[in-house]
C-alpha cells in the first residue's frame, strides 16, 4: 500500500506563538513527529506549511516540503481535511502517482512511536473492508455517562447516563476519544471529505503518550509528561 505521510504545520498559531516549533524535550516540536515517520513504513512523508521558518526546520529534520500551502488553507478557519486533500492532489500531482492512502500526523501530538505508525498501517492493510485507522486514548475518569447537561441552573441526566448513581467506574463500558496523533485514511474516503469513513478501526494509545497540544498550559504538561515516562 502506498501512503503519504502529511503533517500540517501552519505558521499563525495564537494559544501559543510559534508552537510548531517551539523546544520541546530538546528538540523542535514538529521534529518529534518528522522522526517517527521518517522512520517508519510510509511510502513518502513531507510537510504543508505556509510559513518559511517552519520549512527551514522540518528540511533541517530531513522532511520534504515540496510546495508552499496557499494562504486560504492556512487561516484560523481552514478545514483540516481541505489541507490534506490538497497536499495529497498537489503531491500526486508533483510526483505523478497515486497513493492509496494517505497519513495525517498533527505535530501537536507529539508522542506518536515508529511501532504506532506501522501498527496503524498493518491494521489497514489486513482489514480489507476498512476505509480508516484513527488513533484513540481512552477516556478514563470522563466518562460520558458521568456527564450532565445543565438547563436554568439544574443538572439533568442524558440519555446515556450511568446505570445508577454513582456507578462504579469499572462497570462502565470503556469508551475511548481521538487524541489527535494518526489519521490514516484511504484515497477514495478523504476524497469523499472524510477522515473516517463507514468501517473505521481503532488504534489505542496509552494515556502518557496522547498529550495534544493547543495551550501553554498543554505544552507544560506535555514537558512534564515527556521527563516523567518517555525521557
Amino acid at each position: 500500500m502506498k501512503i503519504l505521510g502529511i503533517i500540517p504545520a501552519r505558521g499563525g498559531s495564537k494559544g501559543v506563538p510559534g508552537k510548531n516549533i517551539k523546544m520541546l524535550a530538546g528538540k523542535p516540536l514538529i521534529k518529534h513527529t518528522i522522526d517517527v515517520a521518517l522512520a517508519s513504513n510510509l511510502s513518502k512523508v513531507i510537510v504543508s506549511t505556509d510559513d518559511d521558518d517552519i520549512t527551514r526546520v522540518a528540511r533541517e529534520a530531513g522532511a520534504e516540503v515540496p510546495f508552499s500551502r496557499p494562504a486560504d488553507l492556512a487561516s484560523d478557519t481552514a478545514k483540516s481535511i481541505d489541507v490534506a486533500k490538497h497536499a495529497l492532489l498537489e503531491m500526486e500531482r508533483l510526483d505523478n502517482t497515486t497513493y492509496d492512502a494517505i497519513m495525517l500526523l498533527q505535530p501537536t501530538a507529539p508522542f506518536k512511536t515508529v511501532e504506532d505508525i506501522n501498527t496503524a498501517i498493518s491494521i489497514l492493510e489486513s482489514t480489507s473492508d476498512a476505509d480508516s485507522v484513527i488513533s484513540v486514548v481512552d477516556v478514563l475518569a470522563n466518562h460520558p455517562a458521568r456527564m450532565k447537561y445543565v438547563k436554568n441552573g439544574q443538572l439533568i441526566d442524558p440519555p446515556f447516563c450511568e446505570a445508577y448513581e454513582n456507578q462504579n467506574r469499572q462497570e462502565l463500558e470503556k469508551m475511548y476519544i481521538r487524541n489527535g496523533a494518526i489519521y490514516l485514511t484511504k484515497r477514495d474516503t478523504l476524497l469523499n471529505n472524510s477522515y473516517k469513513g463507514k468501517k473505521c478501526m481503532a488504534l489505542e494509545m496509552p494515556q502518557h503518550r496522547s498529550a495534544n497540544i493547543d495551550t501553554m498550559d498543554d505544552f507544560e504538561f506535555a514537558e512534564w509528561t515527556y521527563n516523567k515516562h518517555l525521557a
